[in-house]
């Protein structure tokens, strides 16, 4: 059968394009039958202008501007957020997040199952791409490489997210849904293993320019942002460690010294940042964590607050203060919440585009692989670069296991609220037992680390072996 694209129209970057959107998957992938509104995938890619349509179309799929989180702009955040030890949500009438909070997910919670489906619409659109670009001759080799280079970036990126979240994934790497629909889950090393061969295909043909204007499409350094994370979670650290350094010795980018600048749109340390600039609000987290008249949906937990060395800047800037009036009490509440995206409607006072890469994670991405390679001085250079943006002193680590001990504090203080890094990090580290039965007593069971399958695709597929634990 042949694959049909759905198209539509959207704004990105001020410019109105037409955008290909994936069919809606009832099972893993499934392509409804000829629908009178779409036209055939092969049509799509014998135009250049309908291929680059198609391209900006994944970009468009991550929903920066949407006003509730999806799995390419702010769920992530939000789920692993109040999974570890980072976000409470104040919604106690609400299952669906207490769930993420209590670490006691049913494999019927509404947004596990979103996270699971948003995520394999649009690698089916990925996928479309990639076949439909490598066939055609409407475009020149050189434009389709810098095309292939980016989706690849993309979807491995994806990968990353969904094996980070459930464990091995069924690998959908082609438009054939018949096949997708029973496809097995694939061992963790093997996805990663796709993740790993999409981005060494995209490091040799993506430019260190920018193919258009800010920083919205992958370039190389893109590319070499995902492969030293990828490469420090597979502890490959003298891998890690090079890609981390060349991205940094490039020079393309510099530290924002006012914490306060780094997520608005041209912050100089931005290597990947999407458009977030909606009809009613800019990003989604900035919606979503700041309040309005009432209590934050979400708030700081303690164990974060108590992160914060005094003096740190992250604190002040990044933890928003908000001041509500419980006129039951007649008692005026103090909540703190993710304050990291400060605009919560489109009249804010700045812009601010949707961070995905940004050049702070690679300075701390560096200095772990190098303090494993027992590298320490290098190691605690690249560590302070962010401890004096915050406005702290240099660290006073000195043995391996206090560098790694410091560097793992840094991270937890630079990167929460930020694409699951904390929730990611306690898993890599082996340190997520200890720390998540310390901070919920009771609650807290060993097999929550890895989320559910969302029941209704076991139910339609009975090869998806469901995780230990639920």
């Amino acid at each position: 059968m042949t694959a049909f694209l759905h198209i539509r129209t959207t704004t990105l970057a001020s410019l109105l394009f037409a955008c290909l959107l994936a069919a809606s998957c009832k099972k893993l992938i499934e392509i409804p039958p000829n629908p009178p509104d779409q036209i055939p995938e092969r049509q799509v890619f014998n135009d250049s202008a309908d291929i680059m349509a198609a391209v900006v179309g994944i970009y468009a799929n991550f929903k920066t501007t949407a006003g509730s989180p999806w799995f390419g702009s702010g769920a992530i955040t939000q789920t692993t957020g109040m999974s570890s030890d980072e976000i409470l949500s104040t919604r106690a009438s609400d299952p669906t997040a207490s769930q993420f909070s209590q670490n006691a997910l049913s494999t019927d919670n509404s947004s596990l199952g979103s996270l699971w489906t948003d995520a394999y619409q649009n690698i089916y659109q990925m996928n479309a791409c990639l076949a439909g670009i490598r066939n055609t001759t409407a475009i020149s080799e050189r434009l389709k490489r810098q095309l292939l280079g980016e989706i690849s970036v993309t979807r491995a990126f994806y990968y990353f997210n969904l094996v980070n979240l459930f464990g091995g994934m069924p690998l959908v790497t082609s438009t054939d849904y018949n096949t997708s629909a029973t496809l097995p889950r694939s061992s963790v090393d093997s996805v990663y293993l796709l993740i790993q061969s999409d981005l060494a295909y995209a490091r040799t043909v993506l430019q260190p320019a920018y193919p258009s204007a800010g920083h919205m499409r992958p370039n190389l350094y893109t590319a070499l942002a995902l492969s030293s994370r990828v490469c420090l979670y597979r502890q490959q650290w003298d891998s890690a460690a090079q890609m981390a350094g060349q991205l940094i010795s490039s020079g393309v980018y510099t530290l924002e010294q006012d914490p306060n600048n780094v997520f608005l749109e041209g912050s100089s340390e931005a290597i990947w940042q999407l458009p977030a600039n909606g009809s009613y609000n800019q990003t989604a987290e900035g919606a979503g964590f700041i309040p309005s008249f009432s209590a934050p949906n979400y708030t700081v937990t303690d164990f974060l607050l108590n992160a914060f060395e005094p003096g740190d800047l992250r604190n002040t800037d990044w933890v928003g203060t908000a001041v509500i009036h419980n006129y039951s009490t007649n008692t005026d509440v103090t909540y703190r919440f993710p304050y990291k995206y400060k605009n919560k409607d489109v009249f804010g006072s700045t812009t601010e585009d949707y961070m995905i890469f940004r050049l702070g994670e690679q300075y701390l991405v560096l200095a772990e692989a190098q303090a494993h390679q027992n590298k320490l001085t290098d190691a605690l250079d690249n560590l302070n670069q962010l401890r004096t943006r915050a406005g702290l002193t240099g660290s006073s680590a000195s043995t391996q296991t206090d560098v790694l001990a410091a560097i793992m504090h840094e991270r937890q203080t630079e990167l929460f609220c930020e694409w699951g890094h904390r929730w990611y990090d306690l898993k890599r580290t082996g340190a997520i037992d200890n720390v998540m039965a310390t901070e919920k007593p009771g609650l807290w069971q060993p097999d929550a680390a890895l989320y559910p399958i969302p029941r209704q695709e076991t139910q339609y597929n009975p090869l998806l072996k469901q995780n230990h634990g639920y």
